[in-house]
């Protein structure tokens, strides 16, 4: 099928996790790797270091203790990120703000069987053990299931949501479930909490990328109309064995449960997106009522704190809305990007300038869009806002420490910036380093262009 988003033409292949592997194969951006690894960060290490040297997803085909593969890293850069949108890598904002945008929504579609139902294990057979959920940083807590997306309902409204929750194993059928005040899952919860009665969960593990994007989204609405809007066409959903939601029907492996009420127990720490490890958090229970999965299904993780993390929950749900707000501002905005080096606190952004004082009104712009951000780095559009090397090239070259910058002490952050206070409270920093001819005009920089060597070696 081709669609059109906007001026974006794609064609869509992939519908779930396999199709999405198969993608990635035809891209080079696929590591199978067949020696053995262990759970117990040894396949976090190894994917880790795939991801930093730009070899794409791993899959691990023999796991310590499994006969389940397991796939890491499915959207942990922006060239992975531009094949599970089925775009190019410039056209990353313009789909995620198609998608994003409640004018694009696509329902879904139900059906009335998943592969994911052919086996199903319920009752005192349940036992988490079967799945081979890694340990992955040195000092998280034990086990933790990172990359399952959460999907719930909303008990007064009924419209479904997504999520990412972490989930510490505890025992055969019961997991931490870490959920944060503000979000809407834990507001499902205290409805029906208030009521002495039980949240039904459902935990979808190994979907199409297009599901694990939405989920780490902030909307008002079934983020599953989000990963309809980015394939063109409804998600499939079928109806969990012993809850009553709407899941996926493309998933791997779904584990359905509830969250009990006044059910509370610690849980923690785990690698976390800032680059530290987290605080333990006094957190509901899961309790497991059915694990179901397709025949040789795949396992699929998010290395915590690492470069996935940060794209899915930071990077591609808020650079459509930074865009948004710094254009506001100035129509010369040629580009923005946030980078995961980052952890999701800052933003870089292109602009063909035409006013000495742009590069300021920009930086304000994007503080005020997200108050995650607190660093804003302004450049010119010869500078590629993707390679980490051409920034600093222009902080070195462009930037008078004297002159071009400028600070708000006082702002607020996020509560988990290690550099803030408590209540989130620091000081955001915006650099222009933009080239200032006006000082000293060195002319045009020094490029040499791509040249497709295949004739030459």
């Amino acid at each position: 099928m081709i669609l059109a988003q906007r001026d974006i033409i794609v064609v869509t292949k992939i519908h779930d996790l396999r199709s999405f592997i198969a993608v990635l194969e035809e891209a080079g951006q696929m590591v199978r790797i067949h020696h053995s690894v262990s759970l117990d960060h040894e396949l976090a290490n190894v994917a880790a270091g795939c991801q930093r040297q730009g070899r794409g997803a791993v899959q691990f085909e023999s796991v310590e203790g499994s006969a389940w593969p397991v796939f890491a890293g499915a959207v942990g850069s922006s060239t992975l990120a531009a094949l599970a949108l089925e775009c190019d890598v410039a056209d990353i904002i313009g789909v995620m703000g198609h998608a994003l945008d409640p004018a694009s929504a696509i329902a879904t579609e139900s059906i009335s069987k998943a592969e994911w139902q052919r086996n199903v294990i319920t009752g005192n057979e349940i036992d988490v053990s079967l799945l081979p959920i890694p340990t992955h940083g040195l000092h998280d807590g034990g086990p933790f299931i990172t990359g399952g997306i959460t999907v719930t309902k909303d008990p007064v409204s009924g419209r479904g949501n997504l999520s990412y929750n972490r989930m510490q194993v505890f025992g055969p059928h019961t997991f931490g479930f870490n959920v944060n005040e503000w979000r809407h899952v834990m507001q499902f919860y205290r409805v029906l909490e208030e009521q002495g009665k039980p949240l039904e969960v459902a935990i979808a593990i190994g979907v199409d990328p297009a599901i694990s994007i939405a989920a780490g989204a902030r909307y008002d609405d079934d983020e599953l109309l989000i990963a309809g809007a980015i394939r063109g066409e409804g998600v499939p959903v079928c109806k969990g064995v012993t809850v009553d939601i709407d899941i996926p029907a493309h998933c791997e492996i779904v584990i359905e449960g509830m969250l009990p009420p006044q059910s509370r127990r610690e849980e923690g720490p785990l690698a976390e997106f800032h680059g530290y490890y987290g605080e333990m958090w006094n957190s509901p229970v899961f309790e497991v009522t059915a694990v179901c999965h397709r025949d040789y299904p795949i396992f699929q993780t998010i290395i915590p704190g690492h470069d996935e993390h940060i794209y899915i929950g930071n990077v591609l749900p808020r650079e459509p809305l930074l865009l948004r707000f710094v254009r506001h501002v100035s129509q010369n905005v040629t580009g923005l990007h946030i980078p995961p080096y980052g952890n999701g606190f800052a933003a870089l952004v292109q602009v063909a300038k035409s006013n000495p004082g742009e590069a300021r009104n920009i930086a304000m712009a994007a503080f005020t869009a997200h108050v995650n951000i607190k660093k804003v780095i302004v450049v010119d559009p010869d500078v590629n806002i993707y390679d980490p090397a051409d920034v600093l090239w222009a902080l070195t070259n462009r930037v008078d420490w004297s002159q071009d910058y400028f600070v708000v002490p006082g702002s607020q952050g996020h509560e988990m910036d290690p550099t803030a206070s408590e209540r989130g409270v620091h000081t955001k920093i915006g650099i222009d380093a933009t080239y200032k001819p006006e000082r000293r005009d060195y002319g045009e920089r020094i490029r040499y262009p791509d040249v497709d060597l295949s004739g030459y070696l």
